[in-house]
C-alpha cells in the first residue's frame, strides 16, 4: 500500500510525496506533467521497481497539483521547479539520482540541472513537452483566447472531445504562466554532461509532437542519447507495455551508474 507523506516548505506550503528512502543510495526522482498527480501508473511502477531492486526513490505533487496545497492557477514553471528542487534538496540530499520527466515533468526535470549537475547521472524524459506553453498553446491559441487571457488573467481551455468518448481535460490557462514560461526557455541551451539521455514518445502522441524529444536530446551534446517512439503509443505511455519497455531502459541506466 503507498504512503504519503507531506513535506512542509513553508507555513502555507505544504507538498504531497511518495518515497522510498535510503540514506546512501541512488535515487529515482519521478517528476509528473502538467495538471498531473503522483496516484497514477507511471509513479506506482516507477516505485515498485525502486523498491524491489532496493533504490531510493522519489515523486513529488507541485504546489496547486493533486493533494498538495496551493492554488493550481497561482502556479507557474518556476515555482514548480523550485518545488522539485526543494523536495530534492530535502529528502534526496547528497545522493545521486536518475531524474524521470513526464510531460512538463521533463521540462521541471531540465531546469534541475542547474543546481544537481554533480549527482544527476541520468535523465528519462516521456513524451517531453519542454517550452509546450509558447509552442503548443500560445502560438496556437485563437485571437479570441489570447485577448481573453491578456484582459481577464486567465481562459479555460478544454482539450479533447467528450462527443467521441475521449477524455476531455479541462486547463485554466493564466497570462502569469504563459509569460513565466518564456523566462523558462531551455532548448536552446547545453548541458554537457556525460550521462545517459533516454527519450520515450508515443507514436499517436496528439499532444505533443516527436520533435520535443528530439529537441531535448539536442540539448545534451555529450551525452549517450537515446529516442524511443513507441509504436501506438498515446501521450501519457503508461500502460502496462509500454512502462515495461521504459524500465528496461531505466535498469540500463542504473546499471551503468552502480
Amino acid at each position: 500500500m503507498k504512503k504519503f507523506k507531506y513535506l512542509k516548505i513553508s507555513k502555507t506550503k505544504k507538498l504531497r510525496y511518495i518515497d522510498n528512502y535510503y540514506k546512501e543510495k541512488l535515487y529515482i526522482i519521478f517528476l509528473p506533467g502538467f495538471m498531473s498527480d503522483i496516484d497514477g501508473e507511471k509513479p506506482t511502477a516507477f516505485r515498485k521497481y525502486a523498491k524491489k531492486n532496493k533504490l531510493g526513490y522519489l515523486a513529488i505533487e507541485y504546489s496547486g497539483h493533486g493533494k498538495s496545497s496551493g492554488v493550481f492557477t497561482k502556479g507557474n514553471i518556476s515555482e514548480w521547479s523550485n518545488d522539485a528542487e526543494r523536495s530534492i534538496k530535502k529528502i534526496v540530499k547528497k545522493n545521486s539520482f536518475i531524474l524521470i520527466g513526464s510531460s512538463m515533468g521533463s521540462w521541471i526535470s531540465l531546469n534541475q540541472f542547474k543546481s544537481f549537475k554533480k549527482q544527476i547521472k541520468g535523465f528519462v524524459g516521456i513524451g517531453s513537452a519542454p517550452e509546450f506553453l509558447e509552442k503548443l498553446m500560445w502560438k496556437k491559441f485563437p485571437k479570441k483566447i489570447k485577448k481573453e487571457i491578456k484582459e481577464k488573467g486567465v481562459s479555460i481551455i478544454k482539450h479533447g472531445d467528450s462527443k467521441f468518448k475521449k477524455r476531455q481535460y479541462e486547463y485554466p490557462i493564466t497570462y502569469q504562466l504563459i509569460k513565466d514560461g518564456r523566462k523558462n526557455k531551455i532548448l536552446s541551451k547545453k548541458i554537457k554532461l556525460k550521462i545517459s539521455v533516454t527519450m520515450f514518445h508515443g507514436q499517436k502522441d496528439e499532444v505533443v509532437p516527436v520533435s520535443f524529444s528530439k529537441n531535448v536530446l539536442k540539448i545534451f551534446p555529450n551525452a549517450k542519447k537515446k529516442l524511443f517512439i513507441v509504436k501506438n503509443g498515446d501521450h501519457s505511455l503508461s500502460n502496462k507495455k509500454s512502462l515495461k519497455k521504459i524500465i528496461i531502459e531505466l535498469k540500463k541506466i542504473v546499471k551503468d551508474v552502480s
